[in-house]
């Protein structure tokens, strides 16, 4: 201890005299600076530097500001970056430009620079025809990128001479605007602030980038282990998420910009409000008001001319499904939708309006890049579902199938239940771009319409039955465009013994002798029982014309044949009521009638003039 305490102060001693000095030789060191460090010299290093990261033509009009604390730091205001010609075009401009340098580089006359932050910076980028970023002549940056997209192997380290060090971007209230050689379109992104870490061209790059495009707030976040690859064309791992009011994603895996067949990963999108999305996007959808948010999860993977999405899990509104669906853009063809698709409920409407899709684009990459993935597709979608709506009407364990394709649409639901029944449709659109019109064709076998009626609260006397129904309908107009007007068609409708609610023949048989109008709600205080039904009908003209309609009782027979408009509701027939066995005709004789006026409480009238004549009784004597 005491050997200690001899040396312990001597060290100390010597310790603060080397800090003393280490301080004193900084101070100085930065209070001379400014004399010892030429302002032009950093300013023509960092014109230098620009120049040569980019490969074109820097200028600076403002004078340069130099700080030395905290760090040495340079500002130049009015910086403009433009191709090497005279009066060449302008890439990208900025308000004013800082960074950090050394001061030891600068005192042996060269600049190095480093901690770039860029305010209010304008830039001008160009997506040539093979979908690379063309935004460097003959720089590090296009050396570089040069020198790894002729390589065969991604992982060829670049020339020590290439490798720029960039470190630290920070952008703040910039500007950029893409223009897409591919598709014409051009795309500007305003309020950009974003925060990059790039060390050097080979090292692994991040980046957050704060923007404002067409209206909304976006937030879009990037990391990449091998970045100048990704900007070569090559494919890389990256994890890239957009973020916004409108549509979320993130996509984890391969990617390419210049090739989207290269993507392998997982996918995860979701719309939270899809009416608003359509609307930021200037993009219209048929039926689209019923489609309120969506979103999915896929595994996705590179297959021949497209892209597979495995394990493909998605909802729309409150209906889930999974499956497996595929992407393919063949050369010359259009872009086709295929897979197979589970559902645990499903609303008809959206996909019925597919029929509707007149879009446009020529491939499945400038369909998806001008943020229209339904414009001009192909389908061939097989559906399935545990529970299905069209407008009001329920279907249980559907199997659907949906068929885009030589400029003309099928729907077709091979097998499902109906109000406890089996129904199968078919629904085409014709040749002419979905022009030429289209037809429905719908079986549906031993269904309860009765419950059906009751349940769509229809009123008026209609039979409460299980029943049979073919229908086949046409129209020669666009089927989007189409009225019941426009419709042609004819159906058949059988039932089993069931009962007519709200119609009392008797009643019917008393007024009808009595007077000559009656309404049908005076018949209204009980039902007809029957044993059968059969009706025969044609459509056209926006009318139904009844051909013959036949409903067999007990005792009873009633038929009637007519024309029933849809536009006015309201119909006009003739009838006739008479004894469903002809020897009892004495007892149940002919009485034919007419119905007119709107459903449903038409006027009845009956023909007296066909009825049986009876003697008067003989007077007395």
């Amino acid at each position: 201890m005491r050997s200690a305490s001899r040396w312990l102060p001597a060290v100390a001693r010597t310790t603060g005299i080397v800090i003393l000095t280490i301080v004193v030789i900084f101070a100085v060191f930065r209070a001379t600076a400014p004399f010892l460090i030429s302002s032009g010299l950093v300013r023509s290093g960092i014109e230098k530097a620009l120049s040569d990261w980019t490969g074109y033509r820097a200028q600076i009009e403002g004078a340069p500001t130099l700080e030395f604390w905290p760090t040495p730091r340079v500002t130049l205001n009015q910086v403009t970056i433009r191709e090497p010609t005279k009066n060449g075009k302008v890439l990208g401009h900025v308000d004013s430009l800082s960074a950090d340098f050394s001061l030891v580089a600068a005192l042996r006359g060269r600049a190095r620079f480093h901690e770039f932050h860029f305010l209010r910076p304008t830039i001008y980028i160009r997506r040539d025809d093979t979908g690379l970023i063309d935004w460097t002549n003959e720089g590090l940056l296009s050396k570089a990128i040069e020198r790894v997209e002729n390589s065969s192997n991604q992982g060829m380290p670049i020339r020590r001479d290439q490798d720029a060090v960039i470190g630290a971007l920070t952008i703040e209230d910039g500007s950029i605007q893409m223009t897409d050689d591919r598709t014409g379109a051009i795309y500007k992104l305003d309020g950009v602030n974003a925060d990059i870490s790039w060390p050097r061209l080979s090292r692994p790059m991040s980046a957050v980038v704060l923007a404002r495009f067409n209206g909304q707030d976006i937030k879009i976040d990037f990391d990449s282990a091998q970045p100048l690859l990704l900007f070569a064309g090559k494919s890389v791992d990256a994890r890239t998420s957009f973020t916004s009011s409108m549509i979320n994603w993130t996509y984890a895996g391969s990617t390419s910009i210049s090739d989207f067949s290269a993507l392998a990963g997982n996918l995860s999108l979701s719309v939270p409000n899809m009416p608003a999305f359509l609307a930021w996007s200037g993009e219209h959808l048929p039926a689209g008001d019923t489609l309120h948010n969506v979103s999915l999860n896929a595994d996705v993977s590179a297959i021949p001319n497209g892209l597979r999405f495995n394990n493909l899990s998605f909802k729309v509104n409150d209906a889930a499904a999974t499956g497996i669906m595929d992407l393919s853009y063949p050369t010359g063809g259009k872009p086709k939708i295929s897979g197979t698709l589970a559902f645990d409920q499903m609303n008809l409407n959206p996909f019925l309006a597919a029929f509707s899709m007149r879009l446009a684009a020529d491939t499945a990459i400038d369909a998806l890049l001008n943020g229209n993935p339904l414009q001009r597709l192909d389908m061939d979608l097989s559906l399935s579902s545990n529970k299905a709506v069209l407008g009001p009407f329920q279907f249980d364990n559907i199997g659907a199938g949906l068929l885009v394709s030589g400029g003309k649409a099928k729907f077709d639901i091979g097998d499902s239940g109906f109000e406890g029944g089996e129904l199968t449709a078919h629904l085409e659109v014709t040749q002419g771009d979905f022009d030429g019109g289209g037809k429905l064709q719908i079986s549906v076998h031993g269904a309860d319409f009765g419950g059906l009626f009751t349940r769509l609260n229809l009123a008026g006397p209609l039979p409460l039955t299980t029943g049979s129904l073919e229908l086949a309908i046409s129209t020669s107009k666009p089927i989007w465009a189409a009225t019941l007007s426009d419709v042609s068609g004819k159906m058949h409708f059988t039932s089993a013994a069931g009962s007519f609610r709200q119609f009392n023949i008797s009643a019917f048989r008393a007024l009808a002798a009595d007077k000559s109008f009656f309404r049908m709600s005076d018949i209204a205080d009980t039902a007809f029982d029957f044993d059968s039904i059969d009706v025969d009908a044609g459509f056209a003209k926006g009318s139904a014309e009844v051909h013959n309609a036949k409903v067999v009782g007990k005792n009873e027979t009633v038929t009637l044949t007519g024309v029933i408009p849809f536009r006015s509701n309201g119909l006009a027939l003739s009838g006739a009521i008479e004894a469903s066995d002809p020897t009892n005709a004495a007892e149940l004789p002919l009485l034919p009638f007419f119905i007119g006026g709107t459903w449903p409480d038409p006027v009845i009238s009956p023909v007296t003039t066909l009825l049986p004549k009876t003697d008067p009784p003989a007077q007395q004597q």
